[in-house]
């Protein structure tokens, strides 16, 4: 997804942002899934991010710049957040065309395909239908929408979805390395989990997670996370709890419904999660010297359409030139701004 940094309150002149999407992949352990980005990406180089990028013609009509539902959830974000995952990762966002299970493809032909739809040979949707199934648009859930801020030459509108893999059957457990304890006959259906780089394209490393893990590596700076990942990690790690062992069936889709349930209740001010827009403004310093950058801005081209960003958090970091670094989200009320007003926040 596009590069969110640290900006200031004057505005330059600006292009348009380009239209993208990403996806919080949640395994059946309730991992989450971050790609390593390549050293020489234009965004976030070495960074780890997740699935996502610009949508593509083949995804479905894209509204023009300047029309209001370009900044809309809607299924050309869907099908495009669907198609870079399965470009950059090999996850099949798919659906039995005729039942609801997930749409098992070979290995071989998997990988095939993923090279076609990424060199453009083929459209994501067709690709799906050729084998008999239909891309899963309907269970994503939109989480936030992110507008790159205005004085940033390379800019975005990036849809966030949260997207479950069906978490296995009780009689069908999982190792701890996310790999199925039982026969080889399920491998066909275990290969469909595994993440996979794409060949160090755009990615070296594919990996799943517990979101907490994600934020105690970025704490310690073995990786860098960009600001809209530290955000979304720290909102589902409420929910989605570390074990040393393997959880149980119960817990696994209990953890899902508290996050379920925390996602369609709206915060206790602004909108609810699957309508706010964030566009980080900068607020000030922190008394640690960190920068603090306010998310209840919702960005240039929403202005005046009643969009809200995050009302009751701030995040504070320290930028630095390899990226953003001791990140944390925090409320308001816990933040103290050192020579500027507090009304900023």
């Amino acid at each position: 997804m596009g590069p969110l940094a640290h900006t200031t309150a004057s505005r330059r002149p600006s292009n348009f942002p380009r239209p993208s999407a990403s996806i919080l992949l949640l395994s059946p352990q309730n991992h989450i899934l971050l790609l390593h980005r390549v050293t020489t990406s234009r965004s976030f180089p070495s960074a780890h991010v997740f699935p996502g990028g610009t949508l593509s013609p083949s995804d479905g009509e894209i509204p023009a710049p300047g029309d209001p539902a370009r900044h809309v959830d809607n299924r050309a974000y869907r099908v495009g957040a669907i198609r870079e995952c399965f470009e950059e990762s090999g996850m099949l966002l798919a659906r039995e065309g005729d039942g609801e299970g997930m749409l098992l493809v070979e290995k071989g032909e998997r990988e095939r395909g993923r090279r076609d739809v990424d060199g453009g040979l083929v459209g994501m949707e067709e690709w799906v239908k050729g084998r008999q199934g239909r891309v899963d648009v309907d269970n994503l859930i939109p989480f936030t929408r992110w507008i790159t801020p205005a004085n940033l030459p390379q800019r975005f509108t990036t849809q966030m979805y949260l997207y479950l893999l069906p978490l296995r059957t009780p009689a069908s457990p999982l190792s701890p390395t996310g790999t199925d304890a039982q026969s080889p006959a399920t491998n066909s259906s275990i290969d469909t989990l595994i993440p996979t780089p794409d060949g160090g394209r755009e990615h070296t490393a594919s990996l799943f997670l517990p979101p907490r893990d994600w934020l105690i590596k970025a704490q310690k700076r073995e990786v860098i996370l960009p600001l809209p990942q530290v955000y979304l990690l720290h909102l589902v790690s409420q929910f989605l709890t570390a074990a040393t062992s393997i959880q149980s069936h119960e817990t696994l889709q209990a953890q899902r419904d508290a996050l379920l349930q925390f996602i369609d209740t709206p915060p206790k001010k602004g909108p609810g999660w699957r309508d706010i827009c964030i566009s980080p403004m900068l607020a000030g310093k922190a008394r640690d010297g960190r920068t603090v950058m306010g998310l209840d801005y919702s960005g240039k081209e929403v202005e005046g359409q009643g969009r809200k960003g995050d009302l009751e958090r701030v995040v504070v970091v320290r930028f630095e030139a390899e990226g953003p670094k001791d990140v944390e989200i925090k409320f308001k009320e816990e933040v103290e701004l050192v020579g500027m007003d507090e009304a900023k926040l």
